[in-house]
């Protein structure tokens, strides 16, 4: 679509006819809303229909359909029109959008145009309208002014007055102005005697040494008398000083002093009758004056109610054709203006800018979409990974694991890792097994806890795998290593050595068979297995046996390790039974797949039989993705060997770094192989 649009400037009416005499509106200049109004009126059919009709939008925009009214190609119109104020000026930009760029330029300036056709015509017609209504109105006041005329000449003939200027009001028809002079005058000068009697009286209780303060407030500041006051406050506080300080009544000094306060306080005595005297003379001066004011007063309001009965119908009619007269003389003259003002052209709205056909098309605007379309997938997709990261109440990372079940992690195997004693030489992910085999060794507090089990809240979390493997790397590090399959109801151990699970640990429980006959010896050296044997129908539960107690008595003696698979914790109660009868019990945690809330209950399930729970292997761990565990794992590749060129095999020669276990705790008298 393209985009064309046509910049016009809107001005409010410039004046009504009639000025301020009939209350005419000067201007609307100042109404925030005038812009707005405009807005609503260019949308509306008045403007709009002889737009359609100019372009015959009707026949354009029906062609190849079916026909379309007044109303429906109104309503098209207006959701291609768009309207913008241009801020803090009288200009609007009446823009349109249309599939043909000259079309869309087309109909906004015809818009422009019948809008401004429309206001001139509008002004027009309410000047003329208004210039009627003025002149019937000097009309009118012209008669009023001939029937008041009339009835005041009527009246002066009845009464005989004569009247020198009977076009105009004089002051002598009825003048009311000395009359309220001479009653304001009288009630000042009442003010004023009320005043003065109040501070006579209020003079008379003061006593003479208060006469200062009091003369401050009348307004009547007397130096004389705050000096004596002052000397006399002096001669005072020196008498009572001379008197205090042992000198008697009669000693020459108290006596001058005594003389000097008394001369003081008879001149405060004068001082203070003499402003006595003062307010009287002024009282009774007030008052003679208040008595002839108030008899002129009486005089006055005699001679004035003498005169407004002999002229109030006169002064009264005389009144109303001065101001008929007055407002007629006004009327005339706001005619004449606005006759004036008619012939001046009046522009209501104007054309600054006409619309042009676009170069292109405005919309849509593909990169601008598709680039904030990228951006709110972007910030969805964001968003909802971290829900759903939220809503994941998995373990992810080592202090998950520490945090919620108080228990360190002793190591970290990474994602896929398969049998070790399956690969031809030395992977670099059995070091996590070795890590395993070392912070088992440190975090066991007593030596001869060589009984160890390994429990999961679930199947499929590796446990049987890390098991397996763990056994293998401690027999490589020169320990008697025995594993023994006491997962009765899915064994799994004998695949991974390629062993028959016909005669095992079922056979050993179940019968008086020998414990050399069920034990076999791998193809790898210190590390032997007992594989599970078949478990028979009524043979549940033989895990909690005096028998497999002794089993595990007789390994203890025999053997420097000793590892015990078992089925998962929450499904059956054999791993907890075996939890409760070894040392140690490892718990095996599949990275971001349970709860924590189900490891927790694992733990608990351990702890309330009594068991050993030393730590936490955290299994599958993705530490190619998963950032916060590259640091656990970035040496493992110290520990693999490197071919030459040649196709041989040779060690690194770069010293290795090896983790130190969360929580070691030295074992004296054995070296663990690193």
């Amino acid at each position: 679509e393209y985009y064309s649009r046509a910049t016009i400037e809107v001005k409010p009416e410039e004046y009504r006819p009639g000025g301020g005499i009939l209350g005419g509106n000067p201007g609307t200049a100042a109404d925030p809303r005038f812009v707005l109004t405009q807005f609503q009126i260019i949308q509306k059919t008045e403007i709009l229909y002889p737009v359609i009709e100019r372009l015959r939008l009707n026949e354009k925009w029906s062609a190849g359909g079916p026909p379309l009214t007044r109303q429906m190609t109104h309503q098209r119109l207006l959701k291609k029109l768009e309207l913008r104020e241009v801020r803090n000026t009288e200009l609007i930009e009446i823009g349109v959008w249309d599939t043909d760029a000259q079309e869309a330029s087309n109909i906004a300036n015809t818009i422009a145009a019948e809008y401004i056709a429309k206001r001139r015509k509008m002004q027009e017609d309410m000047v003329h309208q208004g210039m009627g209504q003025l002149l019937e109105s000097v009309n009118e006041q012209r008669k009023a002014v001939q029937e008041a005329g009339a009835k005041a000449g009527k009246i002066r003939a009845q009464i005989g007055k004569t009247d020198p200027d009977p076009e105009n009001l004089n002051p002598g028809d009825l003048d009311i102005g000395d009359l309220q002079t001479i009653q304001k005058a009288v009630s000042d000068k009442k003010t004023l005697v009320t005043e003065l009697t109040t501070q006579l009286q209020t003079v008379e209780n003061t006593k003479p040494e208060e006469l200062p303060p009091l003369l401050d407030t009348m307004q009547m500041p007397n130096p004389t008398v705050s000096k004596v006051v002052a000397l006399k406050q002096d001669a005072a506080s020196e008498m009572a000083r001379l008197l205090n300080s042992g000198l008697g009544e009669n000693h020459p000094k108290v006596k001058a002093l005594r003389a000097q306060v008394e001369v003081f306080e008879r001149q405060l005595k004068d001082q203070l009758e003499a402003v006595k005297n003062a307010l009287r003379g002024r009282l009774t001066n007030s008052q003679n004056t208040l008595s002839e004011m108030e008899k002129k007063l009486v005089l006055s309001e005699k001679d004035f109610n003498d005169k407004k009965k002999e002229g109030t119908e006169y002064y009264e009619a005389k009144s109303a054709y001065v101001s008929a007269k007055r407002l007629y003389e006004a009327t005339q003259q706001s005619l004449k203006a606005d006759e004036m003002k008619m012939r001046i052209t009046t522009i209501p709205a104007q054309v600054h800018e006409p619309a042009e056909p676009a170069p292109g098309p405005g919309r849509p605007k593909v990169a601008a979409y598709m680039g904030l379309a990228s951006l709110i997938g972007m910030l969805v997709g964001v968003g909802l990974a971290f829900f759903l990261e939220y809503l994941d109440t998995s373990v992810k990372t080592l202090d998950d694991v520490e945090k919620f079940l108080g228990i360190p992690v002793l190591a970290v195997v990474p994602k896929n890792v398969g049998l070790l004693h399956k690969h031809p030489i030395d992977s670099p992910d059995a070091e996590a097994y070795r890590i395993l085999r070392t912070n088992i060794e440190f975090n066991r507090k007593n030596p001869d806890a060589n009984t160890i089990s390994i429990v999961s809240g679930g199947a499929g979390e590796g446990k049987s795998t890390t098991l397996c493997n763990l056994a293998y790397t401690c027999a490589k590090g020169g320990y008697n290593v025995l594993l023994i399959d006491a997962d009765l109801r899915r064994p799994s151990l004998h695949k991974a050595f390629d062993m028959d699970n016909s005669v095992g640990l079922t056979n050993y429980l179940t019968s008086k068979m020998d414990f050399a006959e069920v034990v076999r010896q791998t193809p790898f050296e210190n590390l032997s297995f007992i594989p599970s044997g078949i478990l028979p129908s009524d043979a549940v539960g033989i895990l909690n046996s005096q028998r497999m107690v002794d089993l595990i008595a007789t390994v203890k003696r025999k053997y420097d390790l000793v590892f015990l698979d078992s089925p998962p914790i929450l499904g059956v109660s054999d791993a907890s039974i075996l939890a409760s009868e070894v040392d140690i019990t490892v718990m095996c945690v599949q990275h971001r797949r349970f709860p924590r809330s189900m490891l927790q209950r694992v733990k608990q399930s351990v702890v309330n039989v009594g068991g050993n729970l030393l730590g936490v292997v955290l299994n599958n761990v993705d530490t190619r993705q998963d950032s916060g565990y590259q640091y656990y794992t970035s040496y493992y590749e110290y520990y693999s060997p490197e071919k030459s060129d040649k196709g041989k095999v040779k060690p690194r020669l770069e010293p290795v770094k090896v983790p130190a276990a969360r929580a070691p705790s030295a074992r004296p008298g054995h070296i663990a192989d690193y």
